[in-house]
């Protein structure tokens, strides 16, 4: 006699297929994951990506230009961070987890793809990838923790991504109000961890219910941020391979390398060492790597990408007398970067890195004069150059000192 199962049955059958709770990582207490090669595989979407975005903000150097690099990088920036934060719990080595970041890959190469034409022809691929992208692995991961807090956690975290699709689809609906759209849609992205995913009737999350391994979303940031310098290494590689190899050309590019590798240095040499040690010991690691790692990062990365889009400006035309998008991209860049880096050092040590700031006071200086001078690209880097390196020689005399 043919037994027929009940339709629940059924669907809890697929579940155990499709969306198996055996995706999970399994810890144990105190244990870090590591790093998976499926992870480093998505990443390499994002080496196309942060390229993508470094030439759109090349190719528009205006103020709107600049407004929409920015809302890009927050829809490319948030993309990433969700999937990081994902993994976390997710063993991305199982087959069902890797299935998914298979998909997500895709939905990333479908937004930088579209990047360049996002407020144009492409502005429906690129808004209908993230929010697809979001959606997905949101529902995903309430599946998956089906029968444990977190599974409610996500789909709030869901409710907020589609709240805020709603206004990516619109924007690329309505071309004359793409942009305001888009800004919303961001600020609703960014702001909904702050608010614990509230939603009438459920209430927030909070912010314990959130067990996070943070050492395990630190490596994850650092390998992003490698990725943003990597960026600069390509741009500049670039211009010395389309260009005679003269002297002011080459002086200018080994200024525009060691800028990369004064970034590289004050990260890790004196940034993440903090990072580690204070998530090694701290019990809120939610609450400091929601602070210091998905947005204080995300400050730093942004400040990598223009710092390699100076680079590119200036060396381009070293002798030339400079305008004024080049004297902004050469002071934003690494002050945006030390923008983040003091951020971050405050969330992990609570205390105020004002040096970091004196810093960014004296690269808006001496960019504003170089353009009122008019002096040449190679003037304005060797400046900006000597500030970055006084700031990592500071950094190792106090490290030195304590």
């Amino acid at each position: 006699m043919t037994r027929i199962s009940s339709p629940s049955a059924v669907r809890r059958s697929l579940l155990d297929r499709i969306v198996p709770r055996e995706a999970l990582r399994a810890l144990e207490p105190g244990q870090t994951p590591r790093v998976s090669n499926v992870e480093l595989f998505f990443d390499l979407v994002y080496v196309f990506t942060i390229i993508q975005l470094s030439h759109f903000l090349l190719a528009h150097q205006s103020l709107v230009g600049v407004l929409e690099a920015a809302t890009l990088f927050a829809a490319v920036w948030w993309a990433w961070n969700y999937t990081a934060w994902a993994t976390n719990w997710l063993n991305p080595d199982h087959r069902s987890g890797r299935l998914l970041m298979v998909v997500l890959m895709a939905c990333a190469l479908l937004m930088a793809a579209a990047l360049p034409e996002a407020y144009s022809d492409r502005a429906g691929l690129f808004a209908g990838a993230y929010v697809a992208m979001a959606l997905i692995r949101a529902g995903y991961m309430a599946l998956v923790f089906r029968g444990q807090r977190m599974s409610r956690n996500y789909l709030q975290l869901g409710a907020w991504s589609a709240l805020s699709g709603l206004c990516w689809i619109a924007g690329a609906l309505l071309p004359e109000q793409r942009i305001w759209l888009w800004l919303l849609a961001v600020g609703l992205d960014y702001a909904a961890p702050y608010a614990g995913f509230w939603l009438p009737g459920a209430g927030c999350t909070a912010m314990e219910s959130w067990p996070l391994r943070g050492l395990h979303l630190l490596e994850r940031n650092q390998q992003v941020f490698i990725i943003a310098l990597g960026e600069s290494i390509l741009l500049l590689g670039a211009m010395l391979v389309d260009n005679p190899l003269h002297a002011d050309m080459l002086f200018t590019a080994a200024i525009g390398f060691l800028l990369i590798v004064s970034l590289w240095w004050l990260y890790f040499v004196h940034l993440t060492e903090t990072g580690e040690h204070r998530l090694s010991h701290a019990a809120e690691q939610t609450r400091l790597a929601r602070a210091g790692l998905a947005y204080a990062h995300g400050v730093m990365v942004c400040g990598a990408i223009v710092t390699a889009v100076a680079i590119e400006m200036v060396v381009a035309h070293p002798l030339q007398a400079i305008h004024a998008p080049t004297a902004l991209a050469a002071a934003a860049g690494p002050s945006i970067f030390l923008f983040g880096s003091a951020f971050f050092l405050h969330v992990m040590t609570r205390t105020a890195r004002s040096v970091y700031l004196v810093a960014v006071a004296f690269l808006a200086g001496w960019c504003t004069l170089v353009l009122t001078l008019h002096l040449s690209g190679l003037l304005l880097a060797a400046g900006v150059l000597a500030i970055m390196l006084v700031l990592c020689s500071y950094e190792h005399l106090k490290a030195a000192r304590q």
